[in-house]
């Protein structure tokens, strides 16, 4: 799942939320520290982390 990276407006914080791409499409992340949506997306380098089973 990708990793992506977010700004609260509300309590100012960065966080980094790993989210699939359906719940990233269809849903409003919130903020973990403060329970915000007010959250930006912020231009990152592209990660993604994918399990052990090979």
């Amino acid at each position: 799942m990708p990793a992506y990276e977010f700004l609260c407006r509300k309590c100012h914080q960065v966080v980094t939320l790993v989210l699939t791409v359906s719940d990233y499409e269809e849903k409003k992340p919130k903020c973990p520290e403060c329970g915000s949506v007010r959250l930006e997306r912020m231009i990152t380098s592209f990660q993604v982390q994918t399990s052990k089973k090979s």
